[in-house]
């Protein structure tokens, strides 16, 4: 088995492979994706022929994150997986300086073997979806004092240092086209020239998918929630919410949401130091 750097074209492959598995990605994720580390993909090859894949994405050389994990299922069982996903951890060590921390969001059918090659278990992601534009759920009093605008009206300094305060390491090229992805929506609270959290919505192979979700507290996520899914009213919405923040997972009880999938947040290496209480949803299992 061969395994080499992904091109461009081979990466719309595994994300329709993703599909395939139920992971319903976003219609245009691709794009994002490649645009934050057109290094981060590789390919497990045999004859010629794609028998599985990954990502090894690198932001810089202090944080990388490993996703994307997939052997063709005519392939597996055949110890090819564990072949490709340890020599995708080796390359992403290269790529990084010694100490960095990797992480990942793992099947929980798959943690102990992610356990086996150094990772550690820090929480539970967890995938809730519903119906936007719910009305039967007002937003709460404290959310309707909340001015939410276009992150388009934001300088693109304050939704990108807000957006570094909430994720291990700077993504700007990433964040440039997921803001302005095609068919989604992104929005920000900000006062006095101070972000205090943004959220994006984008259409996904059903439905639509939200994050990132940050903000200041409870009530600015409300806010930012409120806007996203009301622009896209009536649809099927999912947000993937870290399980140990109480008000994200209070915000999604509220509006009755309903648990379909989970990940557990894995890390090899120091966890990164997040303010999770501000983290209302991740931005993607993919990437980080």
């Amino acid at each position: 088995m061969l395994i080499r750097p992904m091109v461009r074209e081979e990466v719309d492959l595994l994300v329709e492979w993703a599909a395939g598995e139920g992971w319903n990605p976003g219609l245009r994720d691709a794009d994002a994706f490649w645009a934050t580390d057109p290094d981060g993909f590789v390919a497990a090859e045999i004859d010629g022929d794609i028998v599985g894949g990954g990502s090894i994405v690198a932001y810089g050389r202090s944080y990388g994150f490993m996703g994307f994990f997939l052997v063709r299922p005519d392939r597996r069982g055949h110890g090819l997986g564990r072949e490709l996903w340890f020599t995708r951890r080796s390359l992403l060590l290269e790529r990084l300086e010694p100490g960095a921390a990797i992480e990942m969001d793992g099947v929980f059918a798959m943690e102990h073997f992610y356990r086996a090659g150094g990772f550690v278990a820090q929480h539970r992601d967890l995938r809730f979806t519903g119906v936007a534009g719910d009305h039967t759920t007002p937003p709460t009093a404290a959310a309707t004092s909340v001015d939410v605008v276009d992150v388009a009206d934001v300088p693109f300094g304050l939704i990108e240092d807000y957006d570094r305060a909430h994720f291990p390491a700077p993504r700007p090229a990433f964040l440039r086209r997921w803001l302005a992805v095609p068919g989604g929506h992104a929005v920000a609270s900000v006062d006095d020239d101070r972000c205090r959290g943004y959220a994006v919505i984008r259409p996904a192979r059903v439905g639509h998918r939200i994050g990132p979700l940050f903000a200041d507290d409870a009530a600015v996520a409300e806010a930012l929630f409120a806007s996203v899914t009301q622009r896209v009213a009536g649809a099927t919405v999912f947000l993937d919410v870290p399980e140990r923040n109480a008000d994200a997972m209070a915000l999604v009880a509220r509006h009755g949401m309903q648990e379909v999938f989970g990940c557990a947040r894995m890390t090899l290496g120091d966890p990164p130091s997040l303010p999770w209480d501000e983290i209302f949803g991740v931005t993607t299992f993919e990437i980080g």
